[in-house]
This record gives structure tokens, C-alpha cells and sequence, in this order.
């Protein structure tokens, strides 16, 4: 019994530190996407709370937390409240598999990708909740196109990762990582490095990853939930204070897991770029923190210089591109592995 209450009080102890961690790496990535973009329009960005506008995301939560909640007088209020707990939570709950270096995880399961795919896949259901419950025709209509557009990508999100399972042989995360440290590069006879990340051989499954990651999150250019040209704030219209803060917290942690997905499946997790000291000397979380931050760069960088897509654009490239490029290379893979005895 005392070593049982003994795991349950680390697991929490673990997912505690997690959560920290994460909510603190989330502020920061949004003052550096809105750095970012201010930098491509010749802007300064946050400058003011705190050295170099640092402590902007944090003077943003407090107004959040402290401002009025309203809720319209037709909206289901239950329902209403409970969207962006519901989106903020699967999104969070998602973080407990992810491992960020060997062994730094809450809980290592062998069916981590298929936990992940289930939770994102979940997330719609936080929107399509707040814009129903809204009572309002326009939030309902942008929950509707995120419904569509998410159920859309998540099609070929999950025949990319069909791809990399067929090359790891294995659904653990972990073992994803280290499956990477031979390729390529160690064909050759070079010690482990970058040549023997899956992004080079998997490397069109690699664009349509990180492609479909944009709009399953629904950033720029496939922004069509929010659409604030067209929808003002999307199915988040009638929202403010803390449940709008919620919903925005809800989509940066899901921006930052697919991210860490993309560093994971695609280019060596926490790894180092080649197995050599001075550079293996540097602990893991680092190499995977700095990958994850790069990702994330590129996609601060789609939103500021890529303009949107229509929303007939989206779905066509969803259905009539992606989906057909991810099946057949899940069939070109599969081909090649039997062919030459690679299989894992």
C-alpha cells in the first residue's frame, strides 16, 4: 500500500513539474511569436513589462484572469464554461507520453502515438462546443469549419505517421527516438548524427507533417476558425476573461505538442545533430528544447509571410493533395522496406 501511495504521489509530483514547466515554455513562445512577427514587419513587439517586454505573456494572464466573466443571456452556460476547460485540459493531458530525453517522461507507454492522435483528435470537440453553446449563428459557423477542417487534416497527419511507424517499428515514443540513431549516416559509417533522422528519407512526409500541423492547429495560413476578417474572433466571439484565455492557452500548448511531434517523428528527438563530444555532452532536453523552439520558429515565421488560404483552397489541398501523397507513400515505404529487408 505505502509503495503504491509512494508511485502515485511521484506521478503527481511529475506531472506537476510538467505542467509548470510547460505553462512557463507557452508565455515565452508567445512573446516570441509576437517578436517574431513584429521583426518581419519592421515592428518592435512586446518592449515595455519587464527587460525587453519578457514578462508581457504574464501581465496578459493576470488582466485575463481578473477581468469580468460574461456570458450571453441565450447561451447554455453550462455547456459554455465547460468548452474551454474541455480544449485546455486534452491539451495539457496530451504532455504526459511526450518524452523531451530518455526516460524524462510521466508515463512511458507503448501505445504513446496512439494516446497523442487520440487526444488531438479530441480537441474539436472544446470548439465545437463553445460555438454551439454561444447561441450565436457566427461562432457556430467558424466551429463548423473547424470541425471540418481538423477531422480534414488529421486524415493525412495520421498516414504520415503510419510512415514513420512502419520505419521505428514500434508505437513508443521513446523508441521512435532511438530507432533514429541509425540510417543513413551510420550506413555510410558515420557516427550518429542528422543524416539518420527520418526527415530525410521520409522527408515528403515531413512537409505534409508540419503542412497539416498548421492547419490541425489552426494557424496562419489556415487560420479559418478565427477568420478575424470574416468571423471577428471565430467560435471564441462571445468568450472573454478567463474562459477566453483558456481557449487561447488550449491551442498554444496544442501548437507546442505538434511541434514536439515534429521533433519526435522527424528529426531525432533529443538526440544530438552528430554523436560526437563535445556535442553529445549536452543533456538531451536541450538538443529536444532546441529543435522544439526551431519548429516553432518556422511556424512564427508561415504565419507572418504566407497569406491565407480560402477556405475551398484548404479542403482542396486536405483531400485532393495530401491525401492521396500521404497514402501512396505509406505504399512506397512499405515497398522499399520489404524490398531491401529493412523492416524493423
Amino acid at each position: 500500500m505505502n509503495e503504491m501511495m509512494l508511485l502515485v504521489g511521484l506521478i503527481v509530483l511529475q506531472s506537476v513539474a510538467l505542467l509548470t514547466a510547460l505553462l512557463i515554455v507557452v508565455a515565452f513562445l508567445i512573446y516570441a511569436d509576437r517578436k517574431v512577427w513584429a521583426a518581419v514587419q519592421m515592428r518592435r513587439g512586446p518592449n515595455v513589462v519587464g527587460p525587453w517586454g519578457l514578462l508581457q505573456s504574464f501581465a496578459d494572464l493576470l488582466k485575463f484572469v481578473f477581468k469580468e466573466v460574461i456570458i450571453p443571456d441565450g447561451a447554455n452556460k453550462g455547456v459554455f464554461v465547460l468548452a474551454p476547460i474541455v480544449t485546455a485540459a486534452l491539451a495539457l493531458a496530451a504532455w504526459a507520453v511526450v518524452p523531451v530525453a530518455e526516460g524524462w517522461q510521466v508515463a512511458n507507454i507503448n501505445v504513446g502515438i496512439l494516446y497523442l492522435f487520440a487526444l488531438s483528435s479530441l480537441g474539436v470537440y472544446g470548439i465545437i462546443m463553445g460555438g454551439w453553446a454561444s447561441n450565436s449563428k457566427y461562432p457556430f459557423l467558424s466551429a463548423l469549419r473547424s470541425a471540418a477542417q481538423m477531422v480534414s487534416y488529421e486524415v493525412s497527419i495520421g498516414f504520415v505517421i503510419i510512415t514513420v511507424l512502419l520505419c521505428a517499428g514500434s508505437l513508443n515514443l521513446t523508441e521512435i527516438v532511438l530507432t533514429q540513431k541509425t540510417g543513413l549516416g551510420t550506413m555510410l559509417g558515420l557516427p550518429n548524427s542528422i543524416l539518420d533522422w527520418y526527415f530525410i528519407p521520409l522527408f515528403p512526409m515531413f512537409i505534409v507533417f508540419f503542412i497539416s500541423a498548421l492547419a490541425e492547429t489552426n494557424r496562419p495560413p489556415f487560420d479559418l476558425v478565427e477568420a478575424e476578417s470574416e468571423l471577428v474572433a471565430g467560435f471564441m466571439v462571445e468568450y472573454s476573461s478567463t474562459p477566453y484565455l483558456l481557449f487561447m492557452l488550449g491551442e498554444y500548448v496544442a501548437i507546442t505538442l505538434m511541434c514536439a511531434m515534429t521533433t519526435i517523428l522527424f528529426l531525432g528527438g533529443w538526440l544530438p545533430i552528430i554523436d560526437v563530444a563535445p556535442l553529445n555532452w549536452i543533456p538531451g532536453v536541450f538538443w529536444f528544447m532546441g529543435k522544439l523552439f526551431f519548429v516553432f520558429f518556422m511556424f512564427a515565421m508561415v504565419k507572418a509571410i504566407v497569406p491565407r488560404y480560402r477556405y475551398d483552397q484548404l479542403m482542396r489541398l486536405g483531400w485532393k493533395v495530401f491525401l492521396p501523397l500521404s497514402l501512396g507513400w505509406v505504399v512506397i515505404t512499405s515497398a522499399a522496406l520489404v524490398t531491401f529487408g529493412w523492416l524493423p
